[in-house]
């Protein structure tokens, strides 16, 4: 699927959606975003979320882990955060976020689901 119809499919598909952007993090800009509104700027996330990447990197590459990141959960009292890694070619330096109402989300399900859009996505 592509970026539109992967975007789209979180949506509609993720319980407690309160958006989604695929982001290039050597840029900080949002490819695609779905959803937000007033109170969730999805172009400021991406560009905060891009600092919150590059720094686990960063870290990483000084304590010399070889591993790599699948995904980075933020949880604040109201909701989730999830920024999901993309793999595969042509999706290097790209990763998918979302953002979930706390109360309606089921997190395990989520990440699940935002998997399967990951491996799904064309680009």
């Amino acid at each position: 699927m592509n970026t539109e119809t992967a975007l789209k499919e979180a949506m509609t598909t993720i319980e407690g959606t309160i958006g989604v952007a695929l982001v290039d993090y050597t840029s900080g800009m949002a490819l695609g975003t779905l959803g937000g509104g007033k109170d969730l700027d999805l172009t400021v996330a991406a560009a905060g979320n891009t600092d919150v990447v590059r720094a686990k990197v960063r870290t990483m590459e000084m304590l010399g882990l070889k591993d790599e990141i699948e995904d980075i959960l933020i949880t604040l009292s109201g909701q989730y955060h999830l920024i999901r890694m993309l793999k595969g070619r042509g999706k290097s330096g790209l990763f998918l976020y979302l953002a979930l109402d706390k109360n309606r989300a089921n997190l395990a399900m989520a990440r699940h689901q935002l998997k399967r859009v990951e491996a799904e996505l064309e680009i």
